[in-house]
């Protein structure tokens, strides 16, 4: 059996209409870090309508001020030049194919709806992937894959991230409030590492000043699972438990593996200033089927546009070289 236009529309309609969720999950079943920013919305979920670029507003830990009698001017300067920062979009797509030999082939009504069911699965896990395995992109600005974490924390201070470069933004003391944050020195997971990088990325002591979720690999994760001790080891975020993923809960901040993280690294961020930007019109939208040009077969895609974005970069950090 061959599905015309119209059935295999049919076919995909139900399948993303299903109550169970499944078709929805699938995107986020492979990637914590994934789930955590774009399907529980940990941090900034931005649906913009559209624009040259996302416009994502800095948030700086402190700003001009202090004490004061009755005499004195009050200082009415921005503590910083730039208020925003300007994240390009980025494009990703799975792709489905059926060819109507394979379809031949499918023994029956059944047999045929679950093949183009199977193939639409597909396209949604690579298009998922690919958004995950770039999360932990060094590509900059410029890059086609997503302005991912090992350019946010990292890199040479002169190139732009989010179009501004470290070196580019200095506050009146001499800081610089968009400053990347690596620590590479060689070393060996353990408690320290997490409490280091935690330590480097502080903006400030009191809550939500220090990063609430990290990354890592599954052998430096199950590193710290080791050492941690027993009724340590069962401390646990409720909503990561949920969505399946085994993690631990230190010091206040949630450890996960992800099985897309770069070897020999480990990443803390604070979700109150990294997250995404998603189009309206690209949150995993899916095109109509259309019938291909040249073999006899019908392909769709499925399309993803936004970025990864950050609202204060040294907010967050990451530990590479770790054994």
């Amino acid at each position: 059996m061959a599905l015309n236009l119209s059935e295999i529309e049919a076919v995909t309609n139900d399948y993303f209409a299903a109550a169970d969720g499944k078709a929805v999950d699938i995107y986020f079943s492979s990637s914590f870090l994934l789930d955590c920013l774009m399907n529980r919305r940990m941090g900034i979920f931005e649906r913009p309508a559209g624009g040259e670029k996302i416009r994502i507003p800095l948030n700086y830990s402190d700003a001009e001020g202090g004490f004061f009698t009755r005499a004195d001017p009050l200082s009415s300067d921005d503590r910083a030049s730039v208020s925003a920062a300007f994240f390009e979009w980025k494009h990703a797509y799975g792709n489905a194919t059926v060819y109507l030999t394979d379809e031949i082939a499918a023994a029956g009504d059944y047999a045929a709806v679950q093949f183009v069911t199977q193939k639409i699965e597909t396209a949604q896990k690579t298009c998922a992937n690919w958004l995950a395995a770039t999360l932990y992109s060094a590509g900059g600005d410029e890059a086609p894959t997503l302005t991912g974490l090992r350019s946010l924390t990292g890199g040479d201070p002169d190139a732009p991230y989010g179009g501004i470069a470290e070196n580019q933004l200095v506050a009146a003391d001499g800081s610089k409030p968009w400053r990347a944050v690596t620590l590479d020195d060689a070393a060996s997971m353990g408690l320290d590492v997490l409490q280091n990088m935690r330590s480097a990325a502080k903006i400030t002591d009191g809550r939500d000043g220090k990063p609430n979720v990290a990354v890592t690999t599954e052998a430096l994760y199950n590193k710290i699972s080791r050492i941690l001790q027993v009724q340590q080891r069962f401390v646990s975020d409720d909503e990561a438990a949920r969505a399946g993923f085994t993690h631990l809960v230190f010091e206040g901040m949630i450890l996960a593996a992800d099985d897309f993280c770069p070897a020999g690294h480990a990443f803390a961020v604070n979700t109150n200033h990294l997250g995404f930007a998603i189009h309206q019109n690209g949150f995993f939208a899916r095109r109509p089927w259309t019938e291909l040009d040249g073999p006899a077969g019908k392909t769709m895609k499925i399309l993803w546009h936004g970025n990864l974005v950050c609202s204060n970069r040294k907010a967050h950090a990451a530990h590479a070289n770790l054994s």
